[in-house]
């Protein structure tokens, strides 16, 4: 069975689709395309990351290739190490996903997630390797200390502080259970912390940013400014204001776009989006000066934009958030802290800010479960959406893509008038259910 990459590495069920077998073949694959004397390894908390690290060590073993472990760490101070010393590394890490699924995510040399070309030729290598046993014997391993990435997320802030700001952290039962308080603490900043438990089976269940009821709770039953809520590998974070209502990605990078474009510091008075970035966020940055960028969903597309664009800031609905002057992949504890540094300088509250950020447009999202992903999806129900699309005019717009990590296709409208977006996007859920051969669903 060949590995294939989605949007951000390989991903999937620890048991069936990671065996120590396919990783080893990777961790060789690895090493041949992406070279280095050692590679930077970390993982989140899972149960299965240690052992599937072992495996990954050995495929690079085989190739003569060692291993410099950080052990459980975030994915972005993985990137941060490896740019630090110029090696590629590789994340064990499924993200936002349940315990039972485990994935890696491989950087190049420097911190930087792979552009497509050079993952079809992992794949090639790969499959040139993939029949060979695990190798044996011991990988030479060296550790790499979290020190220097804590003390980069701090020196973001020039020798500005967070001294007095009441902030509560969910994370995830995650990679950032440790990091993340220790660097809040070490701003000044007066922390309560949640979901920093991890056994193994915890991760991202009932906490974190796919599931922010916690947080939102605690954060008004402490009186904290603010909640920030990470995923599980703490490359993306969603914060919660004071009373406890959600502030998502895009409200995170409009308040961040304005802030640094106010001060001079958003580099081409441009931010990076994914088209999944709401309609009122567009609207809100041309009002601004700030032109907008788009991209397909994915931080790795959004970092090729912003290379290719030379801005400063970009990032996804879904928390990922990059600045790009500062790091080189999103980073869910950078961002918070940013967003706690504009709070501190601005003297408001995050209620405030963030409902001045712009004018939410309704956004509609269903996920439709198929047998496999059809990334010519849209192709195959183009006669629907430009309906739907014409229907809609200038006040609305309709996105249908398959999702890059799970077998679903993401159908979503945006429009002025919520029922407008909503009936809308029932219709093409139909379309795509009737495409893909399946049985229609009761919302549709």
């Amino acid at each position: 069975m060949t590995l294939t990459f989605g949007t951000d590495g390989v991903r999937g069920d620890a048991a069936t689709l990671l065996t120590n077998e396919r990783v080893a073949a990777l961790g060789r694959a690895a090493a041949r395309v992406l070279g280095g004397p050692e590679f930077v390894v970390g993982r989140d908390t899972r149960e299965s990351g240690a052992r599937i690290v072992d495996a990954f060590a050995a495929g690079l073993a085989a190739e003569g290739v060692g291993v410099r472990s950080a052990g459980v760490a975030p994915t972005p101070a993985v990137a941060w190490l490896a740019a630090d010393a110029g090696l590629p590394a590789a994340m064990v890490s499924a993200s936002h996903n349940p315990w039972p699924d485990n994935g890696i995510k491989l950087f190049s040399a420097g911190g930087r997630k792979l552009p497509d070309e050079v993952e079809a030729r992992l794949e090639a290598a790969y499959a040139e390797v993939a029949d060979l046993p695990v190798p044996d014997g011991a990988p030479a391993v060296s550790p790499a200390s979290l020190e220097g990435y804590e003390v980069a997320v701090v020196d973001s802030l020039e020798g500005r502080r967070l001294d007095g700001v009441h902030v509560v952290v969910d994370c995830a039962n995650g990679a950032a259970s440790e990091v993340a308080p220790d660097v809040l603490r070490r701003l000044g900043a007066r922390v309560d912390v949640i979901g920093a438990d991890p056994d193994g089976r915890n991760i991202n269940e009932g906490c974190g940013s796919t599931h922010p009821e916690p947080l939102r709770a605690a954060v008004r039953a402490s009186g904290a400014a603010v909640g920030l809520a990470f995923d599980g590998d703490a490359d993306r974070v969603l914060a919660v204001d004071e009373a406890g209502t959600l502030v998502d990605g895009d409200r995170l990078i409009a308040l961040c776009a304005t802030d640094l474009h106010a001060r001079g510091r958003l580099a081409g008075d441009a931010v990076v989006v994914t088209v999944m970035t709401n309609l009122g966020f567009r609207r809100a940055m041309g009002a601004a000066g700030i032109e907008v960028i788009e991209t397909a969903v994915g931080d790795r597309y959004v970092l090729e934009a912003l290379d290719a664009s030379g801005a400063s800031l970009g990032g996804e609905q879904s928390g990922h958030v990059i600045f790009r002057e500062l790091a080189t992949t999103g980073d869910g504890l950078l961002t918070g802290v940013q967003v706690l540094d504009l709070l501190a300088r601005s003297g408001r509250p995050l209620s405030a800010l963030a409902g001045e950020a712009f004018v939410q447009v309704p956004q509609v999202l269903h996920n439709v479960r198929v047998a496999h992903r059809d990334p010519a999806i849209a192709s195959t129900i183009a006669d629907a959406i430009a309906r739907e699309s014409t229907a809609l005019g200038s006040e609305g717009r309709v996105l249908i893509r398959p999702s890059g990590t799970e077998p679903l296709v993401r159908v979503m409208v945006e429009a002025t008038d919520a029922a407008a977006a909503d009936a809308s996007a029932r219709r093409l859920v139909a379309a795509v259910e009737s495409a893909c051969g399946l049985a229609p669903t009761a919302s549709a």
